[in-house]
């Protein structure tokens, strides 16, 4: 009888877990056989933000078409708050085989800048399955706001610095960072209100507790278009196929206001690779419906579906990007 330890799966294991989490991009992408009984059970999808923020729309459209041909549920678990930690710590915890975690760059990339100590490490604890959706970010305001265009906000904040009031899903997230980049180019101050989470912060805007955010437009067009909220730039190159008619931060003689957004799943690392295979393969497939395309890109979300070795390499290039993003907003790790 062949010993336990001799098994070809922990064997692999092993390897996986000796040489980290470049290894595990490597070997995991499509090419190993899918377990026999996998899905055996519901599908766990965490999400690291609260429900309406684009991570979790995204989600919630793949979960919904994921059903049918794995033959089980899938549900969508928000878990915000901490800037994705709350998230991030529960999808490494997780040893069910079905569970994944679909997040951001704050969760991957950004946290480890911003926190001198995670409860999960990316490159040990996550497997790369693949990157959902590439993410516009957009600068809006309360439609009752006397900030008709950024240069009146940046008038305003020169004005009286710490006067405008910035909000963001959290410390040191995109949000918060894309506002940083946007004061540093105007050569203003102002003042910084983290929420737990994208849809409180812009809960808050729609209320008029705050003045701006810079946040993902998946989340922010639906209040712009049911006019809550006023598109004044997006932080792009060129101008959003979803909203032309708002320019670029660039055309408003912003330079160095550029802020792409993603969401991408990663899995477990003790997660068979036969069943990120087939997640990586269903995920991917719904990723090409010209439903779901046209969906996600009426949303501001342009689909991606990379491999998990192209996943894996992008995660490394953002965090390389995002530490030095962190550092020129004088984040001091907490």
């Amino acid at each position: 009888m062949r010993s336990p330890t001799s098994s070809p799966r922990l064997r692999a294991r092993r390897y996986l877990l000796a040489i980290g989490f470049v290894a595990t991009i490597a070997v995991s992408p499509t090419g190993h056989a899918q377990p026999a009984n996998w899905p055996s059970q519901p599908i766990r999808l965490i999400v690291s933000q609260s429900a309406g923020g684009s991570i979790d729309i995204a989600a919630r459209l793949l979960a919904q078409r994921l059903a049918e041909p794995l033959g089980v549920n899938v549900l969508v678990d928000n878990r915000p708050g901490a800037n994705g930690l709350i998230a991030g710590e529960a999808g490494a915890r997780a040893s069910d085989g079905h569970t994944f975690l679909m997040t951001s760059p704050s969760t991957l990339t950004i946290n480890q800048h911003v926190y001198r100590k995670l409860p999960y490490d990316v490159q040990r604890d996550f497997a790369p399955v693949t990157q959902t959706t590439s993410i516009a970010f957009m600068l809006a305001v309360n439609v009752a706001s006397a900030f008709r265009s950024t240069e009146d906000l940046i008038a305003a904040a020169r004005a009286r610095p710490d006067a405008v009031r910035y909000a963001s899903a959290g410390i040191g997230n995109q949000s918060h960072l894309a506002a940083e980049l946007l004061a540093g180019a105007a050569g203003v101050k102002m003042l910084h209100v983290p929420y737990k989470g994208e849809a409180p912060a812009i809960t808050d805007l729609v209320g008029g507790q705050v003045d701006f955010i810079f946040g993902t437009m998946p989340a922010l067009l639906a209040q712009v278009r049911a006019g809550k909220l006023r598109a004044l730039a997006v932080a792009q190159p060129a101008r959003a196929s979803a909203a032309p008619e708002v320019p670029t931060a660039l055309e408003q003689g912003l330079r160095n206001v550029e802020v792409t957004g993603w969401t991408g799943i990663v899995a477990p690392v003790a997660t068979s690779p036969g069943a990120i295979t087939r997640l990586h393969s269903e995920v991917t497939r719904i990723l090409q419906i010209a439903e779901v395309r046209d969906t996600l890109a009426r949303a501001g979300a342009e689909p991606v579906g990379s491999s998990p070795e192209q996943f894996g390499a992008f995660i490394r290039a953002e965090t390389v990007k995002w530490g030095d993003a962190v550092r020129r907003a004088g984040i001091v790790p907490e």
